[in-house]
C-alpha cells in the first residue's frame, strides 16, 4: 500500500520535521485545530534537532510512537522518558523516520539544507509535503521537482509569501502570468544606513519587527537572504525566469504576495502576520476550513505602504537572481555558504555585513556544475561551508 492509500473516513497520517521550531509548534497547533474535522489528522512522526523537552511534550501530547532527534547524544534522554517509542537518533535519523513510518502527508520545516535528504525520500514516497524548508529547492530544485512529478507526490508551499501565489496562481500559469511579487517586511534595517547594517549587532539582527521566528530564518530576514531564499525557491515552485519574479518591501506584512497577469490585472492575498493560516491551508488543501489564526482587523490598520528594495544596501537580492540564472550546483553553494556564515556572525567571529560577502565570495570562488544527484548536491553543499569556515578563521574582525 503507497503512503497516499488510507482507509475512508480514517484521519491522515503526518509526520512533521522540525517539530520544536516555530513552523512545527504551529503546525502541531493546527492539528488540535483540525481535530474532530473532517481533516483530522494523526501525527506519527515528529523530528527535532535538540530541543529534547519540548519533543517529549510534543510526542506524549499527541501520543507519537516515532521520534527523531538530530543529536545523538540525546538519544537516550528520549528513550527514557517515552517508553515503548521508537528513537532514531543522530544526523541522518529525520531521513530514517520517513523511510521507517507509514504516512500520508508531511511538513518539512527543518531549517537549512539538512532536511533535504528527508525531503526528497518523502518526495519519492508520493507524499504530499507542506514545504516550509525553502533551502531544499534552493540546494536541488533540478532533481526535487522531477521527483515530485516522477512519484506522484505533492508539492504545496507553507512560507506564507509562496503560499500567497500558490491561492493567487489557482492553477493558471504559463503565459498568463507577467510577474509574480514576494513582499517583504524589510527586517530591523529597513531604515538603517549601509554602515549601521555592516555593523549591526547580533541583538539588533534578531529584532524582527513583525515575525516571531528562529535566529537562523531572523538574521536571513534582517540580511534580506531570506528573501533571496525565497526568489530562488518561487522559480522552481512556479516554474519561472528569473526576470518574472520581484520583491517589494512592505511593512505591514498583510499584502503576502501578489500576482500580476499578462491582462495587467492583479491578485493579492491578505492576512495578518500568522503562520498558521498557510500551514492549515496546505494541511486541507483544496478546502478551507474555520481557521484558528489571528482575526484581521481592518479598522486597526491605517494604511498599507510599499516601496522598492535598496540592492545596494542588501545585495544578497542581486546574488539571488544570479544563481537562478547560473543554475546547478549553485543554489546548493549560495545556501549553504550563507548558513555557514550566519553561524559565524551568530557566534560574533564575522560583521553582520560579512554574512553576504561571504557568499558572494564563495560563488566566485566555487564553479557550478550541474545537479545530476542528491549527493552532487550535498557535495556542494560541503564544499561551501569547508570554503566560509576556512575564510572564517583567516578573518580579523575590524
Amino acid at each position: 500500500m503507497s503512503p497516499n492509500d488510507k482507509q475512508p473516513n480514517a484521519p491522515r497520517k503526518l509526520i512533521v520535521l522540525g517539530s520544536t521550531g516555530s513552523i512545527g509548534t504551529n503546525t502541531l497547533d493546527v492539528v488540535g485545530h483540525l481535530k474532530g474535522t473532517s481533516h483530522a489528522l494523526e501525527v506519527v512522526g515528529l523530528a527535532a534537532g535538540r530541543n529534547v523537552d519540548l519533543l517529549i511534550k510534543q510526542a506524549r501530547e499527541f501520543d507519537v510512537k516515532h521520534v527523531a532527534i538530530a543529536d545523538a547524544g540525546l538519544a537516550s534522554q528520549l528513550k527514557e522518558a517515552l517508553p515503548g517509542v521508537t528513537v532514531f537518533a543522530g544526523e541522518q535519523s529525520a531521513l530514517e523516520l520517513v523511510q521507517a513510518v507509514e504516512a500520508q502527508e508531511l511538513v518539512a520545516a527543518v531549517v537549512g539544507s539538512a532536511g533535504l535528504p528527508a525531503t526528497m525520500c518523502a518526495a519519492r514516497r508520493g507524499m504530499t509535503i507542506g514545504l516550509a524548508n525553502k533551502e531544499t529547492l534552493v540546494a536541488a530544485g533540478s532533481i526535487v521537482t522531477p521527483a515530485i512529478r516522477e512519484h506522484n507526490a505533492k508539492l504545496i508551499p507553507v512560507d506564507s509569501e509562496h503560499s500567497a501565489i500558490f491561492q493567487c496562481l489557482d492553477g493558471q500559469q504559463g503565459q498568463a502570468i507577467k510577474r509574480i511579487v514576494l513582499t517583504a517586511s524589510g527586517g530591523p534595517f529597513r531604515e538603517a544606513t549601509k554602515e549601521q547594517i555592516q555593523n549591526a549587532t547580533v541583538a539588533e539582527a534578531l529584532n524582527h519587527p513583525t515575525w516571531d521566528m528562529g535566529p537562523k530564518i531572523t538574521i536571513d530576514s534582517a540580511s534580506m537572504m531570506n528573501k533571496a531564499l525565497e526568489i530562488i525557491e518561487a522559480h522552481w515552485l512556479f516554474d519561472l525566469p528569473s526576470d518574472k519574479i520581484d520583491v517589494i518591501i512592505h511593512p505591514q506584512s498583510v499584502v503576502h504576495s501578489f500576482v500580476e497577469f499578462a491582462d495587467n490585472s492583479i491578485l493579492a492575498q491578505l492576512g495578518p502576520p500568522d503562520m498558521r493560516t498557510p500551514i492549515q491551508y496546505a494541511l486541507t488543501y483544496p478546502q478551507r476550513l474555520e481557521g484558528c489564526s489571528r482575526y484581521m482587523d481592518w479598522t486597526e490598520l491605517s494604511g498599507l505602504t510599499f516601496q522598492p528594495p535598496d540592492h545596494d544596501r542588501f545585495g544578497a537580492l542581486k546574488l539571488a537572481y544570479e544563481v537562478i540564472d547560473a543554475g546547478g550546483t549553485a543554489g546548493a553553494i549560495f545556501n549553504a555558504a550563507n548558513e555557514a556564515a550566519v553561524d559565524a556572525f551568530l557566534k560574533e567571529k564575522i560583521r553582520f555585513g560579512q554574512i553576504t560577502d561571504l557568499v558572494a565570495q564563495a560563488l566566485s570562488a566555487i564553479p557550478a556544475r550541474p545537479v545530476d544527484c542528491l549527493e552532487t548536491a550535498l557535495e556542494a553543499d560541503r564544499q561551501a561551508r569547508d570554503y566560509v569556515n576556512n575564510t572564517v578563521k583567516k578573518t580579523v574582525l575590524m
